[in-house]
């Protein structure tokens, strides 16, 4: 992988997820396929000590603590999934309110602090969360790499029209990880 590690933060987004919702079957089984892909990233940044930011969904609870998250969301379908890639303690974790980790999340700052401008995003789901979160990244002037293997939508065709916008639009480098 030729990434700057220096530079570099790995964004999960909206990993933990009930999958309780019209379509959340076919996410599911999505995700399922690019799980094994997300821990080798996962456990990528943890070997080289990156920074791993999760930014999720708030599910109604308001409250930026993942266990209380995982606990709402955690249920019969999402189990494995939350139970391979959740958070750790000393990973960084945001809740958002909409499609963008960074619309009106403090996600910017923490990534200006950190000093970081080269961005790993992975997740869910790729044509509106992972979109959206690349679109606002790229107007921030992030670098970015989305590699198609660790992003899933419900539909493969539209999970492969976001990646071709990320990559021709936004710049991004879609390659495998």
């Amino acid at each position: 992988m030729k990434t700057p590690l220096d530079n570099t933060a790995v964004l999960f987004v909206d990993i933990i997820n009930h999958f309780d919702f019209d379509g959340g079957d076919d996410l599911l089984a999505h995700t399922t396929e690019i799980l094994p892909n997300m821990k080798k990233l996962r456990q990528y940044a943890k070997d080289n000590d990156l920074p791993i930011i999760y930014i999720n969904d708030h599910y109604g609870l308001w409250q930026a603590d993942f266990k209380k998250v995982t606990d709402f969301c955690k249920n019969e379908k999402s189990q494995e999934v939350i139970d391979a890639i959740g958070p750790d303690d000393d990973d960084y974790f945001l809740i958002k309110p909409q499609h963008s980790a960074f619309f009106q999340t403090p996600l910017q700052s923490l990534l200006t602090e950190l000093e970081k401008t080269h961005l790993i995003i992975s997740g869910i789901a790729g044509d509106i969360c992972i979109l959206f979160t690349a679109k606002d990244a790229y107007m921030y002037k992030f670098d970015l790499q989305i590699p198609k293997n660790c992003m899933a939508s419900e539909n493969n065709q539209t999970n492969d029209y976001a990646l071709h916008l990320m990559k021709t639009v936004m710049e991004a480098d879609i390659e495998a990880f």
